[in-house]
Formats: C-alpha cells, sequence, structure tokens
C-alpha cells in the first residue's frame, strides 16, 4: 500500500466501523457463504466474477456453475502450474496473492504500519519469548484483495512448533484503514503459526478483516470463528508438522492479510522490492541466509524432513482444510493453556 493521505471519505469509511458490529457481521457472511442454495449462490458468484474481474482460467475449475457455494468459490484451487516456485533453493517466497503493503526491518520492536503509525512486535505475536527472537530481524506485509487468489503457501520450508489464535476486532485491513486505523493489525484477531526452519524461526500471521468469515489450517482445520477457548497449541511433541516451500498451509474465507517475521540477518530482500507491489504465490520476496546468526533462533537439528508439497488442490469441491498435516508418529498436538484473553490495547 502506498503512503497516500486519507480522504474525507477514507475517514469516514473508518469511522464507521467503529462503531459496526464486525464479529456479528462476520458471524452473518460467514453463514451467507456457505448456503448452497443455487439460486442465491449462482447469481452473487456471477456479480462478484464480473464486479472484481476475477481471473477464472487459472483455477483448476473455471465453471462457475460447478461451485456448491460462494465460499467454495471464494477458495477456489488454482492450477498448480499457474503459481510456480522459484528454482533457487535458498528462495524465499510469497506466500499470498494480493499486494506488498509494506516490508522491512523489525526496529526496537516495532513494525511499520504506515506513514506516522507503527505497532509492537509483541503485541502481534501474543507471546514474549517469540516476539524477542524476531526483535531486529524483517518482516513483510501481504494484502489480499477480494479478487486474489485466497490460500496461503508455505515462504519457506519448516516444521510448525506453535500455533496461537488471538482474539480481536475486526477491522478493515484495507489501505485506507492502514493508514488511521493505529496498532491495526496488533488489534484485528489472528492467527499466528511459528515455524523453524535452515534460516532459524519464521512466522506465518494471518490476519482476520471484516466480513472475513473464517481462517483455516492444514494441520487444525477450521481455526476461526473460533469455538470456546481461544486455542495455543504446541507441536514440539507429539505429531510433527512439516511442510515445504510452497506447500499450502491455510486459507481465509474472505480476505485479509499476511504477515511473515524472520530473525535478523536470516532474509536478504529482493532488489526492486518496493509498497504497492503486486504479488503472486510463489514470487521471490529475496532469498533466506542460512549461515546467519540469529541465536537461539538456529536450528540445532538436522533440517525437517518436508511433507510434499500440497499445492495442488483438494478434491473437496466446498474447499475444507484437512484436520491436520503429519509425518511423524503420534497422537496429536499438545494442548497447552489458551493464549491470553485480554483486550489488545
Amino acid at each position: 500500500m502506498n503512503d497516500v493521505s486519507p480522504t474525507w471519505s477514507d475517514r469516514l469509511f473508518v469511522g464507521l466501523q467503529y462503531l459496526l458490529p464486525q464479529h456479528l457481521l462476520s458471524a452473518l457472511m460467514y453463514r451467507l457463504a456457505r448456503v448452497r442454495w443455487r439460486p442465491l449462490s449462482a447469481p452473487l458468484i456471477r456479480v462478484f466474477v464480473r464486479h472484481f474481474r476475477v481471473d477464472m482460467t487459472e483455477a483448476l475449475e473455471p465453471d462457475l456453475a460447478a461451485y456448491p457455494s460462494f465460499n467454495a468459490f471464494f477458495t477456489r484451487a488454482l492450477w498448480p502450474a499457474a503459481r510456480p516456485q522459484p528454482e533457487e533453493p535458498q528462495a524465499l517466497a510469497c506466500p499470498a496473492d494480493g499486494g506488498l503493503s509494506q516490508f522491512g526491518t523489525i526496529e526496537a520492536g516495532r513494525l511499520f504500519q504506515a506513514k506516522g503509525l507503527d505497532y509492537a512486535l509483541e503485541d502481534l505475536v501474543a507471546d514474549p519469548d517469540w516476539a524477542r527472537r524476531f526483535v531486529g530481524g524483517s518482516f513483510a506485509t501481504v494484502y489480499l484483495s477480494p479478487r486474489d487468489y485466497h490460500r496461503v503457501h508455505m515462504p519457506a520450508a519448516g516444521r510448525l512448533r506453535e500455533m496461537i489464535h488471538v482474539p480481536g476486532r475486526l477491522f478493515s485491513v484495507n489501505r485506507a484503514t492502514a493508514s488511521l486505523v493505529p496498532r491495526l493489525f496488533a488489534r484485528n484477531e489472528r492467527v499466528v503459526c511459528l515455524f523453524e526452519g535452515e534460516a532459524g524461526p519464521f512466522a506465518v500471521i494471518l490476519v482476520g478483516a471484516i466480513f472475513v468469515g473464517g481462517m483455516e489450517t492444514v494441520w487444525a482445520g477450521e481455526v476461526t470463528p473460533a469455538r470456546g477457548d481461544p486455542p495455543r497449541r504446541r507441536y514440539d511433541e507429539g505429531a510433527a508438522v512439516n511442510l515445504a516451500r510452497g506447500a499450502e498451509m491455510g486459507r481465509f474465507n474472505m480476505g485479509s492479510t499476511v504477515i511473515l517475521l524472520f530473525p535478523p540477518g536470516a532474509v536478504a530482500w529482493a532488489a526492486g522490492l518496493a509498497p504497492g507491489a503486486p504479488l503472486r504465490v510463489g514470487q521471490q520476496l529475496g532469498r533466506l541466509n542460512l549461515g546467519s546468526d540469529s541465536g537461539d533462533g538456529r536450528l540445532e537439528e538436522a533440517a525437517p524432513r518436508t511433507a510434499p508439497s500440497q499445492a495442488r488442490a483438494s478434491g473437496n469441491s466446498e474447499g475444507r482444510l484437512p484436520a491436520a498435516v503429519s509425518t511423524s508418529k503420534g497422537s496429536g498436538p499438545r494442548r497447552s493453556r489458551p493464549a491470553s484473553r485480554k483486550r489488545p490495547r
């Protein structure tokens, strides 16, 4: 997102969001998107495709009539060849289609949001120990517009260590809102996915937004809307989740934002990368420095054996994710204490 001064209409749009029942509206959208009544879903899909100029030639199923619900269309799979991965083994791949909102260095434990606005790393990650591993490191924020492909893929090979669901608000995450709402990404509901890779730890954070009816991962299935206590799950015992670069790791049921975090020295950004640039899954964002000194963030064990790439689409027409992805024996993830329910400031 480019740093453009907000207009009066932007300010009105953002002001209304403070008054709207964000979670109620998102819950209604969740239900509406899953209605399997063709007289409603079929015209809704056609209007959406025309209005947002969605390119259906890349879709594994280009026939709009084949989608039983709006959500099945929205989380549609693409042909694997439509989003090739970089040839260089150490390349850092873009995790999602969209636009590059911001990227750079995490300075003094804070991430740049927009002109005059930043937010705390620890607030975003919701865990001080993990946050310390990224201080002085690198971040990138990718915004997914409604017309984009909404599955999220691994930017690098990694082993899942922990997943934290952080409750919060559901502001829009578009340019206008990002330029006017302080601490936007640390206030919105999000799913923090924490991995270990060859260059050290890294995080892939799925940030919710208004009308985002759900966020899912391939190992836990549907994480939001939450049912019961906000989950905080560790994966360093029991079933191991190892994912290759380019493998599908989650999806948004309606659009939002993905934030990547890396420790100091782990990433060298690609030349010419700039805020506002359009991005596609698999596009090279930079290069991982496997020799970086990231302190306790470095793996002490051999690089994990990665699962085969899951970039290929599931045959499930509703677009449901598998309940888990495991490459080692175990009874499943161990649930630890829930994340704090403290309302983000």
